[in-house]
């Protein structure tokens, strides 16, 4: 062997990347040469012969079509470059590789020249950041929406507090005809309907009230599933269970984790039952050591997610769905609740290959607190018969509704449209108790509380707030400040009462 052979033979065996010269053919492969870093790439022993490192037979394919194409690439281009391809190596583990080489027929055969590196490390870290760039991303989607919300939430919520206190006034009087009484109820039925989808569009802005604790996930899975168990019998869905055992808690609000998993389960039954009319639903837990999470797998065997829907799915609004049959919003939730815990939500399908959600949900974290607007202590009706209470609100039809209700029960009502109608009142008498809205035209919420600090302390205290405006950043801040009770528009009047019997007692 003269000296460049020499050098180039001492090259072949010391380079750090994977050299391979072989034939490739579309139904087999032959490897004519091998180096070390190649048997290393693909965990062959040392002492491998050359002949048996075959990285590119069919069955090396994790995805069978990425032969055709590398192939078809080959033999029209004549050579690729860092080309990326996922291969198995020889125990089957999976590896991202990179190629750079050449190829020509040679009496009918394609021979193949090749640089191969492995890049599953890199490959790894690009779709991290890529995850995070789209989170990135929908977080932003979120803030934006945020700012609208806050104002549309409170046009929304005052008309639906009115309709509501309204309908639950006339839904009790016993003169009522049958058919008066059937028309009411559906009234108050879909008002509350309307509440529903302004309290979801909070969610996402993700400013909605928590209580949280340490929440037994498999628990929450296991209240969750029962609660679809009969539309799913009925409707050929099988679910099966795979839940680790010795699972740690997480600190959430269960109630919220309930919902995400509520629509992401119905959200799986809609799509195999649209698509096979019947289906079988995997739910799995398990405990990530290493990222001190617990991970909850939501699985379905329906027809999946078309790879250029799947960047929208948590995007608010939008629906695959026929008009009329969704709001759009049930991922948007999903994800602003897991988001808001610390957590994370991701979509793995596959066009006819079913789909799969992923919930991260962080072991450890600091207790968040805890913006309970009222207490849970339990009050008697006669503790609060006869106290004096101030009324501020803006509505005038809302404001009716409350007074009246308020004076079915026994209290003492006085009203003020504004803040300075209520700072007269305040500096002429004393009251057990102010409930007053946060958003008014002239001397707001707000303003009034700090004049009542100022003028009249002990007043400051007995204030309650309501409010249909919770998913501004400076409302929730001055709501936790201020330590006052405040109840969310729109509420049900049995709410507002208990409330009120509650501040009045304390």
């Amino acid at each position: 062997m003269d000296a460049r052979a020499a050098a180039f033979a001492r090259l072949f065996h010391a380079v750090q990347e994977g050299v391979y010269i072989g034939t490739i053919g579309p139904d087999d492969t032959s490897t004519i040469a091998a180096n070390p870093h190649l048997k290393l790439i693909f965990g062959y022993a040392g002492d491998t012969p050359e002949a048996d490192v075959r990285p590119f037979d069919p069955d090396r394919f994790v995805d069978p079509q990425g032969r055709q194409v590398l192939l078809e690439r080959l033999s029209t281009g004549g050579a690729v470059t860092n080309y990326l391809v996922r291969l198995r190596r020889a125990d089957q583990t999976p590896v991202w590789i990179e190629l750079t080489g050449r190829a020509e027929t040679r009496d009918g055969t394609l021979v193949f020249d090749a640089l191969i590196r492995d890049v599953s490390e890199r490959k790894k870290l690009d779709d991290e950041r890529r995850e995070i760039y789209h989170q990135l991303l929908q977080a932003e989607k979120m803030a934006a929406l945020g700012q609208t919300i806050s104002g549309v939430a409170h046009e929304l919520n005052n008309p639906l507090a009115t309709i509501l206190s309204w309908a639950e006034r006339l839904v009790q009087k016993a003169t009522l005809e049958p058919a008066a009484h059937r028309g009411i109820e559906i009234i108050l039925g879909e008002a509350e309907r309307a509440a529903r989808i302004v309290r979801h569009l909070l969610t996402f802005a993700r400013k909605r009230q928590t209580t949280r604790a340490m929440v037994d996930v498999n628990q929450v899975v296991r209240e969750t599933l029962s609660l679809r168990a009969y539309e799913q019998r009925v409707s050929n869905i099988t679910t099966i269970d795979a839940l680790a055992s010795g699972l740690p808690q997480v600190f959430a609000d269960g109630y919220q984790v309930q919902q995400v998993l509520l629509n992401l389960v119905i959200n799986a039954e809609q799509a195999m039952l649209s698509a096979n009319g019947r289906g079988v639903l995997v739910v799995r837990t398990w405990h990530d050591a290493d990222r001190d999470a617990v991970i909850l797998e939501i699985n379905d065997d329906g027809p999946g997610v078309p790879d250029e829907v799947q960047p929208k799915v948590f995007d608010p609004f939008f629906t695959t769905k026929e008009v009329g049959k969704g709001t759009g919003l049930g991922l948007a939730v999903a994800y602003a609740i897991v988001q808001e815990h610390g957590g994370s939500i991701r979509l793995e399908s596959r066009t006819g290959g079913g789909a799969s959600f992923f919930i991260e949900l962080p072991v450890s974290g600091a207790a968040a607190p805890e913006h309970a607007p009222v207490s849970r202590r339990q009050v008697t009706e006669a503790t609060a018969k006869g106290a004096s209470i101030l009324l501020v609100e803006d509505e005038a039809a809302l404001a009716v509704a409350v007074a009246d209700a308020l004076r079915d029960n026994g209290y003492a009502v006085e009203h003020a449209a504004d803040g300075e109608q209520a700072i007269q009142k305040v500096r002429a008498r004393t009251y057990d108790l102010i409930i007053c809205d946060l958003k008014m035209p002239r001397i707001d919420g707000r303003a009034f509380f700090a004049l009542l600090l100022t003028t009249a302390p002990a007043m400051a205290k007995r204030v309650m707030f309501v409010t249909g405006d919770v998913a501004g950043t400076e409302a929730e801040s001055f709501l936790e400040k201020s330590g006052c009770r405040w109840l969310a528009k729109p509420f049900r009047l049995t709410d507002l009462l208990r409330v009120v019997r509650e501040a009045i007692s304390d």
